[in-house]
């Protein structure tokens, strides 16, 4: 089993919380990482709602909060019965201390807050990602998890017909199950090509009209198809950065397939060699880069991409309190070079540090005083 970075954090939250919610894809690892965190708490009451004996022993909430009160209690797939959290509330309010209820979905805060408004001031959401590179480093090669991504059965397949079996069935569940279970009433078919659509535009400017043109489709049913993808920790929707610039800018989303061994299955790459060869290679790598490290900063941090409508770009802006402080750039070239839009940039938006991630291990030099060059490992070890 691989040690969780975010696990101390959730054991501080239940500690300081009534209602922690560990969010995060289907077959993540929320259950696995949930028993690992409460294991040394004596008292507690664990439900799965996809298990019916589960299901029927919430039919009455206040009697089962009430009889285990002492306990912690942990709902698995809470998404599946929104109508819980008013009674979450009640119960919480009748007896206010941390740790009485640890909540398991494979929804977004977004999503979930339609029907968790009631537990404002009484909950707090963290988010569980698929394994990280710097989780995984110690057995696994970035190679590896670049190419299979970062579902923990996905990398433990034996061959790559087995990843393949996996990643088609996990996508199936989705489309044909989950979606439409939170509320999607696209049919499966336009809600998978579309997810085909953006594998092959990996990383580009979001323009919703071609894609529904391609579908036959309108407008907004594609934007209401990709906000229940990125409710569902499928799709990641990047901003732009636009505060304070006084240049033309870009003000359209890139749109990033989250998981690089989904993103590949899409794509019909199962072999490290076909990737490199394979024309989206580059974005591949851009993406898989800045979803980890996206994942690992969390909600410490807030993220954009920048483009002016003069050709300037960075891939990655990293912002505190959404004051720019760092550039990413991602690269496939061992030996980059300083470009003229990584520095003008960093003078658009007053930033002092930029750093390029290309492949490898122990990559780590300067190409300026402000300019660092490094592998994903060495970027983890001296951000």
């Amino acid at each position: 089993m691989f040690i969780r970075y975010i696990e101390k954090d959730v054991s501080k939250l239940i500690k300081s919380f009534p209602s922690v919610a560990l969010l995060g894809p289907r077959q993540v690892g929320k259950t696995t990482l949930a028993k690992s965190v409460v294991k040394n708490i004596k008292n507690t009451t664990y439900l799965d709602l996809e298990d019916k004996d589960d299901w029927n022993a919430l039919q009455n909430p206040k009697l089962f909060f009430e009889t285990h009160r002492n306990s912690l209690i942990i709902i698995d797939e809470v998404q599946r019965m929104p109508e819980l959290f008013p009674a979450l509330r009640a119960e919480i309010d009748a007896k206010r201390k941390a740790g009485r209820f640890l909540l398991l979905g494979s929804a977004s805060p977004d999503l979930l807050k339609k029907s968790s408004e009631t537990l404002a001031g009484r909950i707090v959401f963290k988010e569980l990602s698929p394994l990280l590179y710097n989780e995984v480093s110690a057995t696994i090669s970035y190679e590896k998890h670049w190419l299979r991504g970062g579902y923990p059965e996905a990398l433990r397949q034996k061959n790559a017909s087995l990843w393949n079996t996996w990643h088609a069935s996990f996508l199936r569940t989705y489309i044909e199950k989950d979606l439409p279970m939170l509320g999607l009433a696209s049919p499966a078919l336009t809600i998978t090509r579309l997810l085909q659509m953006l594998a092959y535009n990996q990383g580009q400017i979001l323009n919703k009209s071609e894609y529904a043109n391609a579908l036959g489709v309108s407008v907004p049913t594609v934007s209401n198809i990709l906000d229940y993808l990125s409710y569902a920790y499928l799709i990641r929707i990047l901003p732009p950065f636009s505060a304070n610039v006084k240049k033309r800018i870009v003000r359209s989303p890139k749109v990033y397939l989250r998981d690089s061994g989904m993103l590949h299955h899409l794509l019909g790459v199962s072999q490290n060699k076909d990737l490199l060869a394979n024309p989206k290679a580059g974005l591949s790598w851009e993406g898989y880069v800045l979803e980890q490290i996206i994942n690992y900063f969390g909600d410490t941090k807030t993220f954009f991409y920048y483009r002016t409508q003069d050709g300037t770009e960075a891939d990655l802006v990293i912002a505190h309190y959404n004051k720019p402080t760092h550039i990413v750039e991602v690269k496939m070239n061992s030996s980059p070079q300083v470009s003229k839009s990584l520095m003008n940039s960093m003078e658009d938006l007053s930033i002092k540090q930029a750093v390029i991630v290309v492949p490898g291990t122990k990559v780590l030099f300067f190409l300026k005083k402000e300019v660092k060059v490094c592998s994903l490992d060495m970027f983890f070890e001296n951000y």
